[in-house]
């Protein structure tokens, strides 16, 4: 398993159990409270890495790109959260991340990036598994899908620009930190005009900060050592990890078809590792 793959499905596992728990604090908490909440964090700890690791401060235009990568993340989580409140976790994670690892694929391909014939055969593998896992039935209705699958658009984006924000022989953490610097500033002011920021069973709100953390840095890394169409497709299985964490914490059960998407998902990882 090469370094790109490796990274990539850390960034799933550390977002998907992220999520799980962003997920469960927005049954208690707006989801706009919970990203005002946790994404300040994000800010600090991008900022010490920084300064702990001497990163050097990169070009306005790259920070800028940063900051408006930060806002379009900003709105998919919140809206992502919401449905996760709103809809199972198996189906609203999934559905998203769909969705959200169609977009850089394609952003991939189109900058001309080349992948072999077993990679493509992987990645078509891959998404099939996460759209065989979405479809089957699962308790709970769909409540959420429409909002999961807007979330997924947007992630994808975030992706795509959180690459170019970051590019290969540039600095890391200041322009994630550019990036959550641009959402806090929305999303604190918001979420204090909606409901305030005293969060309810704020344990659950800490427990999805480091996730967000590191699922970017992963990513990031992901990006950096091989193709972003495999890094964004890769990182998109993070609602495999949220639908176990679901199944294992609230025992949603998880249906044949969606075993079957995991096993299809799992022969297009030997596929593109």
């Amino acid at each position: 398993m090469n370094a790109s793959t490796l990274y990539a499905l850390i960034s799933a596992l550390v977002y998907g159990v992220g999520d799980f728990s962003a997920g469960l604090a927005s049954r208690h908490n707006p989801a706009i409270r919970v990203v005002a909440l946790t994404h300040p964090l994000g800010l600090l700890a991008y900022l010490a890495l920084a300064l702990v690791t001497h990163e050097t401060l990169p070009h306005a235009p790259q920070l800028w790109l940063a900051a408006l990568t930060g806002v379009i993340g900003m709105t998919a989580v919140v809206l992502f959260f919401r449905a996760l409140a709103l809809g199972p976790m198996g189906v609203v994670s999934v559905s998203s991340a769909a969705m959200g690892a169609v977009v850089p694929v394609a952003a991939g391909l189109l900058a001309g990036e080349t992948l072999t014939p077993a990679r493509l055969l992987g990645s078509a593998l891959i998404l099939t598994g996460i759209v065989v896992f979405s479809l089957a039935p699962s308790h709970g209705g769909r409540g959420g899908l429409p909002l999961a699958l807007v979330a997924g658009v947007g992630f994808g984006l975030f992706f795509v620009l959180l690459s170019h924000a970051t590019p290969q022989g540039g600095g890391v953490f200041w322009p994630l930190a550019a990036a959550r610097l641009a959402s806090s500033l929305i999303a604190v002011p918001l979420a204090a005009r909606q409901g305030g920021l005293r969060p309810q069973r704020p344990w659950l709100i800490l427990g999805s900060f480091p996730g967000d953390v590191f699922g970017n840095l992963f990513f990031t890394l992901a990006a950096r050592t091989g193709p972003l169409a495999i890094a964004g497709l890769l990182t998109n299985l993070y609602p495999v990890f949220t639908a176990l964490m679901a199944a294992l914490v609230l025992h949603e059960r998880l249906r044949r078809y969606q075993w079957l998407g995991v096993g299809v998902v799992l022969v297009g990882l030997l596929l593109v590792r």
